[in-house]
């Protein structure tokens, strides 16, 4: 299960009602210097430790989402890659993750973890909507006072 952590501190400078432009305008610029760590058995147990690609931070306008390319190398072999964590400067996703595909539970499959050449590259998506509605939840018909 995907969690983030930082949405809110991200945008609290902004006073204003931040629609999805600009609430992506903010993830961008948090995100043009992040990292990402893949771990094993444990947090303390870091396997690799990813950068973005030089031309890895994109933005799909058509369905609200940026897309990731990060590499690096794989740093220790002691254990199979279970969790990830990327880090913007105050936005950080964290979750389950596998080099098995189609694993219960897991929301990232590493598709390009070679233990052989010690190379790690990874895709990674954010969808802007799901954000945004987490900054912005929408009031269900039973609390909003709205009759049915």
């Amino acid at each position: 299960m995907r969690h983030v952590q930082g949405l809110e501190r991200l945008c609290a400078a902004e006073t204003d009602y931040l629609n999805i432009e600009k609430l992506t305008g903010l993830l961008l610029k948090d995100l043009r210097d992040c990292h990402f760590s893949i771990y094993g058995q444990s947090p303390q147990q870091l396997l690799a430790q990813l950068d973005l690609a030089s031309d890895g931070l994109f933005y799909e306008q058509f369905d609200k989402r940026i897309d990731l390319t990060l590499h690096g190398k794989i740093a220790c072999k002691d254990s199979p890659p279970l969790t990830y964590s990327l880090q913007g400067e105050h936005l950080a996703i964290s979750g389950r993750c596998s080099i098995l595909p189609q694993v219960c539970g897991v929301d990232l499959y590493l598709n390009h973890y070679d233990e052989e050449t010690g190379e790690v590259r990874q895709n990674f998506s954010i969808q802007v909507k799901q954000l945004h509605r987490q900054l912005y939840p929408q009031p269900s018909p039973a609390t909003s006072g709205i009759p049915r």
